[in-house]
């Protein structure tokens, strides 16, 4: 029941947003393992928005991962984050990160990322959580596969510069994968983000086109002569 359930909590988001902004979302990985059970991955993210007429966003970050025997995935790692609105620079943001990937079973899996964020704009640290509940599931047997998505932004400690502390917003994202090639993988999808509004400002509701490329890359254990 759960695997046809969990479509209809897709259309949870609510309906009546005051501000709607249409975006383009475009990321890269490449993924190196380093041992048995131990990977990096390199990433790249590059964001279009009509709202901010153009160009946006744009991310650069690393990724280690270890996964154990029963296949649950810990990561830690780091982002670049620059913005831009209407051609004009905004202030940069680090972010570190962690992360915990857990399957649940019947193609369902829940991971959970907490961030500390530094930015240009101000002092201080902010942190962010950010659970996440995915569902994946085979289509046919030449490897095209269905993929939903619901994920929740809660602040947790904030500053002058950080939107202020409680839930910030909710995210919901459907699509396709498939191979491209050997150890190429393509997503498509449609992502969905409402923002809720703080300090006086009003809700804001995204609709994303995302499209994103991952490379399976030799490992270091393969490289040698």
């Amino acid at each position: 029941m759960l695997r046809f359930a969990f479509p209809l909590v897709l259309i949870a988001t609510p309906a009546a947003a005051q501000q709607v902004d249409e975006q383009l979302w475009l990321q890269t990985n490449g993924t190196i393992a380093i041992g048995d059970r131990e990977k990096v991955t390199l990433e790249g993210i590059g964001r279009f928005s009509d709202r901010a007429e153009g160009f946006s966003h744009a991310e650069a970050g690393i990724l280690f991962t270890h996964s154990t025997k029963g296949k649950i995935e810990l990561s830690f790692g780091y982002r670049h984050v620059e913005d831009w609105n209407r051609g004009a620079r905004l202030p940069n943001e680090e972010r570190l990160r962690q992360m915990v990937l857990v399957p649940l079973g019947s193609g369902f899996s829940g991971r959970l990322r907490l961030e500390q964020r530094f930015s240009e704009a101000g002092k201080g640290m902010a942190v962010r959580v950010r659970p996440r509940i995915g569902f994946e599931t085979p289509l046919n047997d030449k490897g095209l596969k269905l993929f939903a998505t619901q994920e929740h932004f809660l602040n947790l400690a904030t500053t002058s510069w950080a939107p202020s502390g409680g839930y910030e917003r909710m995210r919901n994202a459907v699509g396709l994968s498939f191979g491209l090639a050997d150890k190429v993988r393509a997503e498509v999808g449609y992502l969905n983000q409402y923002r809720f509004g703080r300090d006086g400002k009003r809700d804001q509701m995204d609709h994303a086109a995302t499209f994103t490329l991952s490379f399976s890359l030799a490992s270091f254990a393969d490289s040698g002569d």
